[in-house]
């Protein structure tokens, strides 16, 4: 399986700060935003990732992540130029993707909870068997804001309607999304949507009516933050901070997920954690893994 990571956009509403960054590489406590959804993709067992940013942007991810071999995956890299929905990026990573399924996963998504590593490798090995495509959907008390799921009795997806004035429930759809192979000729069939973007939710609406969507839900406990708006950046690093402290780990430690998952060694971790050594970081990374 392959996975894109959209790390492209404007970033209009944390103006003037992303007049100068790319908002996927602003800091969300003590790492760059972009960091925690690619250890959601490396959790998942996915080992080639396209990352998709803008042309003015793309070089500074490079720099931040190189190849990937430092983590023991691939990592390739295709501009964006200029933002025509979530869809698009099926189309602009036709020959990355070649025969694979596809994760997408939202470059300023944060996600943390118990168990989480298991559902994800459960849902790729359903999406690699099957031709399911799966969405996750939680619960939030603002639901006008985000692409909303309408279930039936039994819990079965029945629609999904994009900021929605009347939402028929509460469950928001995330911004991680699973697909088959086909989701490449489905995205090209896409009609520009009011907004003249290709919109994800279309996408989503073809599995649905043809009866190959599958919805996971996001329970209590786990924590989805998306970081679009100075409030929001800011509780996620506070939320980050909170866990961190608490617990003696580190969310989205891309060096330490490496090694968890066999991608790397721990002597290559240290030599990694050698370079940051000084910073909290590095020094989480000396102190777990030098005995």
């Amino acid at each position: 399986m392959k996975a894109l990571l959209l790390a492209g956009g404007t970033g209009s509403r944390l103006f003037p700060v992303t007049l100068g960054v790319s908002k996927q590489l602003l800091p969300v406590y003590d790492k760059p935003m972009v960091y925690y959804p690619l250890s959601v993709v490396m959790l998942a067992g996915i080992r080639e990732v396209l990352v998709l940013s803008t042309p003015k942007d793309i070089s500074q991810y490079k720099r931040l992540l190189g190849n990937g071999s430092q983590l023991g995956i691939t990592l390739q890299y295709k501009i964006q130029k200029e933002p025509k929905g979530l869809a698009e990026a099926f189309v602009l990573g036709e020959d990355f993707i070649g025969e694979d399924p596809v994760c997408l996963i939202l470059g300023d998504n944060i996600f943390y909870g118990l168990d989480f590593s298991e559902q994800l490798e459960t849902v790729v090995d359903r999406t690699k068997l099957g031709h399911k495509a799966t969405i996750f959907g939680y619960t939030v008390k603002d639901p006008q804001r985000y692409g909303v799921i309408e279930f039936d009795g039994q819990g079965k997806a029945l629609s999904i309607e994009e900021k929605p004035e009347m939402p028929k429930s509460n469950q928001a759809v995330v911004g991680l999304y699973f697909y088959p192979n086909e989701v490449v000729s489905v995205a090209k069939q896409i009609r520009p949507s009011a907004r003249g973007e290709l919109e994800i939710t279309a996408v989503n609406e073809h599995f649905l009516k043809a009866g190959k969507l599958q919805v996971e839900t996001l329970g209590r406990g786990f924590a989805w933050l998306d970081t679009g708006t100075h409030e929001s950046l800011l509780e996620a690093g506070q939320f980050i901070e909170t866990i961190e402290k608490r617990q003696g780990i580190k969310i989205g430690c891309l060096e330490e997920v490496a090694y968890q998952k066999g991608y790397i060694t721990q002597a290559q971790l240290l030599e990694q954690a050698q370079n940051l050594q000084g910073t909290s970081y590095g020094d989480y990374l000396l102190e777990s893994y030098s005995h």
